[in-house]
């Protein structure tokens, strides 16, 4: 990692700061559950709107039609084209609210 500062004393890094945003997303044929990591100061909106294939996921459960949870990964990458849906949620089960 490279740190350079300028003149003023405002470094710079190799290093993007991203916050994580509990979310539900629907695609074609699964509801999941995960975080989607948005960088600092971008709304989530933006982190959407992205050109990539694929949208980055990490703590994924995909969740069954009782909303009982059918596969976890660590991570998941799901093709933005098939996504229906996606909403910021709060985490029940730490009783936190976005």
């Amino acid at each position: 990692m490279t740190i350079e500062y300028d003149e003023k004393g405002k470094f710079y890094t190799d290093v993007v700061t991203k916050l994580p945003v509990s979310c539900l997303i629907q695609t074609t044929t699964h509801l999941l559950r995960g975080l989607v990591h948005v960088r600092q100061g971008e709304r989530f909106k933006n982190e959407l709107e992205s050109d990539e294939a694929f949208l980055a996921v990490t703590n994924a459960s995909i969740l069954g039609a009782d909303d009982t949870v059918l596969y976890t990964a660590p991570f998941m990458a799901v093709r933005r084209s098939l996504i229906v849906w996606v909403m910021p949620a709060g985490d029940e089960r730490e009783g936190s609210k976005e």
